[in-house]
């Protein structure tokens, strides 16, 4: 492969508009904004990860690589030890040709998919290592899991090298998006966003085994006390399709400065989760994961470790 192709993606990162907080610095030479990564590819994580929904991790396991850096900064994050307070965690420093290495490797391991965890940030990036690894052999599909918060402008450009989205949709009100996660639009963002991997992939689609081949698979985490916000969510998913696969989950802990927030700092109910439920099949949706309740610490990833996830969410 050419360099001049490797690098297709990545040079526009000359002028970084990479996600919508269109930052426009220039990370090819070093330069940094809000993510606080530049052009290199700092990864966290690599392996054979059992906590996805069943048809992404299924027996063996979604290929992970968890990225260090977000453009969200959310107070209640479970990854906060990556996402936010990065540069304690030990990471590997990826090229293009290195992580499409990474993907051949845990393909090889037997990996469904290759499941790039937070790439909102490096999806120029991850796209290029995408195009240099299909040409040496990866054939599993390619999991876009992320935060929601997008470029609609950056999906259009790597459109066709994501084979299933898994996106989050975390608020349907700005004032909460930024109180919660310091982004003053993503109530704003998230239904274009939704709307274009919709376009893209179509609905999930699985094999004869159950494993997700293709298709669109939207996350959302009920926040306790903000079930009008949950409410909100389902119902713009159920206006994009009552066969769209949604993933409600229960496992909202009150991590990283969540005690800072008072209405936040507790787990969910029963009641509140048994709620969303029954409005989620009000409402017509067809396809929802359900979550046992779960106990705080229950699959919550610690990335001090060498195999950072000790329980499967699911």
């Amino acid at each position: 492969m050419s360099i001049e192709k490797e690098k297709m993606f990545t040079e526009a990162l000359s002028n970084c508009s990479c996600c919508p907080r269109n930052c426009g610095v220039n990370r090819l030479k070093g330069k940094v904004s809000f993510c606080g990564i530049d052009a290199t590819i700092p990864v966290a994580y690599t392996g054979l990860y059992g906590g996805e929904e069943p048809p992404i991790s299924s027996v063996n396991g979604s290929g992970a690589i968890f990225f260090e850096g977000c453009n969200l900064h959310c107070v209640f994050c479970q990854n906060h030890q990556i996402s936010q307070d990065f540069g304690r965690i030990p990471t590997k420093i990826h090229t293009v040709h290195s992580l499409a290495l990474a993907m051949l490797k845990l393909q090889k391991e037997g990996a469904h998919n290759i499941n790039f965890v937070s790439p909102s940030h490096v999806a120029l990036q991850m796209a290029d290592a995408i195009v240099l690894a299909k040409e040496e052999g990866l054939s599993i599909p390619i999991v876009y899991n992320s935060n929601g918060y997008d470029s609609v402008e950056t999906l259009k450009k790597i459109a066709g090298l994501v084979d299933i989205y898994l996106p989050d949709i975390k608020y349907m009100d700005n004032t909460l998006g930024k109180r919660y996660s310091n982004v003053d639009d993503y109530a704003t963002m998230i239904p274009k966003v939704i709307e274009e991997m919709y376009n893209q992939v179509g609905l999930l689609k699985t094999d004869k085994k159950g494993v997700a081949t293709k298709g669109l698979l939207v996350r959302h985490l009920i926040l306790p006390g903000l079930l009008e916000n949950s409410k909100k969510c389902l119902k713009f998913l159920s206006e994009v399709s009552l066969e769209l696969n949604v993933s409600l989950m229960s496992q909202y802990s009150p991590l990283h400065k969540a005690c800072e927030f008072p209405e936040i700092n507790r787990t969910l109910t029963k009641d509140e989760y048994d709620e969303m439920v029954e409005y989620a099949v009000s409402i017509g949706l067809e396809n929802v994961f359900i979550q046992e309740l779960q106990s705080k610490e229950e699959g919550l990833p610690d990335f001090n470790l060498k195999e950072p996830f000790q329980f499967d969410n699911h």
